[in-house]
């Protein structure tokens, strides 16, 4: 803590100002009232709340506050006191960003992505959260040496979190078939697109093994929908303006399913942020709105098209036997080119993972091994 260091209130205690290396922080004393993290008012175990937090006096404010060493000693006009660890305070003092935290963009000049080792992953936690860590930097990790069997990366799958079942079942054939479902189920090209926007929740993660790949063409496209859509704010803020308002609903049916949901091609978090964005040709749905809302629509859609195909953005690869993508379908665009069987055949499986269990598993290990580490220094300096 710095010398400079002090805090002050507002003439009504209800506003506190912590000034650090002159930032000034506010923070309100109803906020801090709720958050203190005392073992009255948070569970020690769980750090759920133990006090009800509406019934907290809207006027309450603070009566006393000093800095003591790194913690803010506090009393509230309710009786209570406290002390807050100031780095607590500081971390939940984050930096607006125009996506998410922890976030890499790219484009086509992406020289190398994350890569993993499916038997390393499998066995060492380490190596486990660092493939999980790319992944959430990035949008997808490249994994090899899985087992070319038809549930070869089911192992890894339970290492994370369970596997997300589907009317299509739990891990799905990707290959031309007779009397296809889904066009994913045929040899065309598929454009950039994000999977299944009209289930609800929409899958998180995309699991991409292949099996065989001889076919003629059939490479994939991947296409960071993060950076397009702040490459189209630059560029044509009119048309970001108008994908993040307008919700074109997405629809998939067949003889035994039914599913509709709707969303913007473009989501922001409550902050401004771009946290999801979405795009499927095939199954979209736009209701008849006004015709000056649906040009300014289209326009807007042709205009962030143009940037998901476009060279500048899309990286090309081409999966081998035993390996394997993990994407994030909030986040990137996938496709592929078309292939002809002629050249031999074509053969991936598919599923997904859902995004609470892959983020805590991510989470919990990064606590855990920083914990381990911190354990192990003070062991070397006992």
């Amino acid at each position: 803590m710095t010398a400079s260091a002090k805090v002050t209130l507002s003439p009504d205690g209800q506003r506190l100002t912590l000034d650090l290396d002159a930032r000034p922080r506010e923070f309100a004393a109803l906020w801090l009232r709720e958050r203190a993290p005392d073992a009255e008012t948070l569970d020690p175990r769980t750090g759920q709340r133990l006090i009800e937090a509406a019934e907290l006096p809207l006027d309450l404010a603070v009566e006393h506050a000093e800095l003591d060493g790194e913690a803010l000693a506090l009393r509230f006009s309710d009786g209570h006191a406290v002390r807050f660890p100031v780095a607590d305070l500081l971390a939940e003092d984050k930096p607006r960003e125009s996506v998410a935290p922890e976030r890499e963009l790219w484009d086509a000049g992406l020289v190398e992505p994350p890569r993993a080792d499916f038997a390393a992953a499998l066995d060492d936690d380490a190596a486990l959260l660092a493939m999980l860590e790319g992944l959430h930097r990035v949008g997808f990790v490249l994994v090899s040496g899985v087992p070319t069997d038809e549930d070869g990366m089911q192992a890894l799958i339970e290492r994370i979190g369970p596997l997300r079942r589907t009317n299509w079942g739990g891990i799905a054939d990707v290959k031309s078939v007779a009397n296809a479902y889904d066009l994913t189920m045929t040899q065309r090209g598929l454009e950039p697109h994000t999977d299944n926007p009209y289930r609800d929740p929409i899958p998180g993660y995309i699991w991409l093994h292949c099996l065989t790949n001889a076919a003629d063409g059939g490479d994939n496209t991947l296409v960071d929908g993060y950076r397009a859509a702040e490459v189209l704010r630059e560029r044509d803020p009119a048309a970001f303006d108008c994908l993040t308002r307008v919700s074109p609903g997405f629809r998939y049916r067949d003889e035994t399913t039914w599913l509709e949901s709707e969303g913007p091609l473009i989501e922001l978090d409550s902050q401004g942020r771009v946290s999801r964005v979405r795009y499927n040709n095939r199954t979209e749905r736009v209701d008849a709105l006004p015709p000056e809302e649906l040009a300014r629509y289209y326009a807007a859609r042709r205009a962030f098209y143009a940037l998901i195909t476009s060279d500048e953005l899309t990286v090309h690869l081409k999966l081998e036997p035993g390996q394997m993508l993990i994407m994030d379908n909030y986040r990137l665009f996938h496709g592929r080119r078309a292939y002809e069987l002629a050249g031999g055949v074509r053969h991936l499986r598919q599923g997904y993972v859902d995004r609470d269990s892959t983020a805590s598993r991510r989470l919990v290990l990064r606590r855990e091994l920083r914990r381990q580490q911190a354990e192990s220094r003070l062991e070397e300096t006992a």
